[in-house]
């Protein structure tokens, strides 16, 4: 903005103009691969937040630089990612932060809401989409887990377990059943006395039918070292 002052133009900056940032705000409305993902791991790690003047956001909070990055990709926005250092933990947090109503009220439609930790389900997903789903909750919410059990026995075995968490035990046991629907037969839901969430877990044969319903196509969108535990224990 331009003040005039005698002959010569003064540029004067309006600290409070607020700064337009680029993003597909059309991403939550339609299924895509790349929402499905996204989806599960906004479900996983995401949160919204609404200021005293109205304006709605969608952030996500990770340690995983690069996959913020591919996530930032994938909803074609330039938004910047913010890093907040934590020196007592060794690992500092990356935050996407997204400032939009429509994909906020879109989110809102799919069953996600500002307390969504205690209310969230599994949304209705149709078919082509649910492994990325499942691959971006995994990702935000899950962990593989590799090592011995029956240690008191003269042969050990090897045990591979996979394990979804959640403040919200509905949500875990909708997840159950979609995995069911993908051919599982077992998991287990755990929930803590104490703390405030509960657990569902694979192994074995469950857990490796999890990583090729999860990896079932080549995509940008996955951590690797979690991908990278799965694949050392088949090469056992």
């Amino acid at each position: 903005m331009y003040i005039w002052l005698g002959k010569c133009p003064v540029i004067y900056y309006n600290l409070y103009m607020p700064i337009y940032r680029k993003v597909n705000k059309n991403f939550f409305k339609k299924w895509s691969y790349d929402m499905a993902y996204v989806l599960g791991f906004f479900a996983a790690d995401g949160y919204i937040t609404n200021n005293k003047r109205g304006a709605s956001f969608w952030s996500i909070d990770i340690t995983d630089k690069e996959l913020l990055f591919s996530i930032r990709k994938a909803v074609d926005s330039d938004h910047k990612i913010t890093e907040r250092i934590r020196k007592n933990i060794g690992s500092n947090i990356y935050r996407l932060q997204i400032g939009s109503k429509e994909m906020v009220e879109d989110l809102g439609s799919l069953g996600f809401n500002a307390k969504k930790s205690l209310t969230l389900k599994v949304p209705n997903i149709p078919k082509k989409y649910v492994s990325d789903f499942i691959r971006g909750y995994f990702d935000g919410d899950g962990n593989v887990w590799v090592g011995y059990v029956h240690k008191e026995r003269k042969t050990s075995t090897v045990a591979i377990q996979v394990a979804f968490t959640s403040a919200s035990k509905n949500f875990l046991i909708s997840l159950k059943d979609l995995l069911h629907m993908q051919g599982l037969m077992g998991g287990s839901i755990y929930t803590h006395k104490i703390r405030n969430f509960s657990r569902l877990a694979f192994v074995n044969k469950d857990a490796l039918k999890i990583y090729k319903i999860m990896y079932n196509r080549k995509t940008p969108l996955f951590l690797n070292r979690k991908k990278e535990v799965f694949e050392r224990y088949m090469r056992l």
